[in-house]
């Protein structure tokens, strides 16, 4: 298997982009990518994009963007695992690379919720959840992830003012992100007080709909050094993915994320590497309570101690292990199949020293953590410079 680096990055901004149409987001973020690299071609493209259909109206992606790009003729693929489409299409991207099947690809993420009023956009994220036993009886995310904040809460003592933390330190981050959909400082009252949308969590627990695009060029690592020129080479190292039930009724423990934990695992693995090598993560903190599960779940705190490690500032900037330097889904923003990518390109930032305000000093080793649902799939990539 090849070693595979990350050459290209590019993104737009991230927030409710009313004018601009899903071909147009995705094509900056491509060619923002492509122009990092310094190159014009690929041997594929990769979209990932959760739903585009009920969003959008608009299927067939791979033609269409292509096309769009003037690749027309460039095989082009779009997967889909729920809000970790954008990882999945990392994932797939790397394979590629590291088989041999091509030397460049194109790695993207689009989404473009606002064209939908909140109740078709809630339609649309909620097909991301069981159809049948909770879609059916009214359950939405909110509630769903609200159901394992009590979990957690009820088990290890959780608190509400921890759960707001998360919020209030990924809002800081924001503000030094300029691609950023929200640049708005939180303090933990104005996170607890917000409006409540399915107890404990409120208004500001919640990340948002957002349109955006993100996009990442890969290529062989020894093509990469070739060309680099000044830059750092970020290979990346460690690609793991896995799935639980979808259904929380038939989880084993609700406290815990298993998917995140094996696809954490089976990253580690393949890079050869513990928890305590990292140097900075990107979390899916879709809710202010998937963070502090999620860096449990990945072995950077014990069951139990993610909240109170949010509380000491172990996962602020300058903490023992920082956590959504780009402000995460909760201050970035969560266009659904572009996320995946974003935190890829955010920690590619962080390990070339290119995060500017937010740089974390001597981030050599990073990990991308993206979800699916309620945890029904999760893909996770360590990167590294080399």
């Amino acid at each position: 298997m090849r070693d595979v680096a990350v050459i290209g990055i590019g993104m737009t901004s991230f927030g409710e982009l009313w004018e601009t149409p899903l071909r147009s987001l995705w094509a900056e973020a491509a060619l923002a990518a492509l122009d990092n690299a310094g190159i014009d071609s690929v041997d594929l493209v990769t979209i990932g994009c959760m739903s585009s259909g009920l969003f959008t109206g608009q299927e067939h992606l791979a033609s269409l963007l292509a096309d769009e790009l003037g690749m027309a003729g460039v095989p082009a693929t779009r997967v889909e695992s729920a809000c970790a489409s954008g990882g999945l299409a990392v994932r797939a991207g790397f394979a590629e690379v590291a088989s041999g099947l091509c030397d460049t690809v194109l790695v993207t993420g689009v989404e473009k919720m606002t064209d939908v009023d909140g109740a078709d956009a809630t339609y649309a994220l909620g097909t991301a959840a069981d159809a049948e036993w909770e879609g059916f009886h009214g359950v939405t995310f909110p509630g769903l992830y609200a159901m394992l904040a009590r979990i957690h809460m009820q088990k290890y003592g959780t608190t509400r003012e921890q759960l707001a933390r998360v919020a209030v330190k990924n809002h800081a981050n924001g503000l030094l992100n300029p691609h950023a959909q929200y640049h708005l400082k939180v303090t933990v009252q104005d996170v607890v007080n917000s409006t409540l949308v399915a107890d404990p969590l409120c208004l500001l627990d919640c990340s948002p709909v957002t349109d955006g695009a993100a996009a990442l060029v890969l290529t062989t690592a020894e093509r990469a050094r070739e060309i680099a020129g000044d830059k750092p080479v970020v290979v990346i190292t460690g690609s793991g993915m896995a799935t639980d039930t979808v259904t929380l009724a038939n989880r084993a423990d609700l406290a815990e994320l298993g998917a995140v934990k094996l696809a954490g695992e089976r990253a580690y693995a393949m890079a050869r590497r513990k928890p305590e090598d990292i140097h900075l993560v990107e979390v899916h903190d879709c809710f202010t309570i998937a963070e502090i599960m999620a860096t449990e779940a990945l072995g950077f705190f014990n069951p139990g101690f993610g909240g109170s490690a949010v509380e000491k500032g172990l996962t602020s900037l300058q903490g023992k292990i920082p956590v959504n330097t780009s402000g995460g889904l909760k201050s970035k923003g969560h266009p659904v199949g572009a996320t995946g990518v974003a935190q890829v390109v955010e920690i590619v930032s962080q390990l070339r020293g290119e995060a500017g305000q937010r740089q974390v000093q001597g981030a050599k080793i990073g990990m991308a953590q993206n979800m699916g649902g309620s945890g029904g799939s999760s893909v996770v990539h360590i990167l590294e410079v080399v």
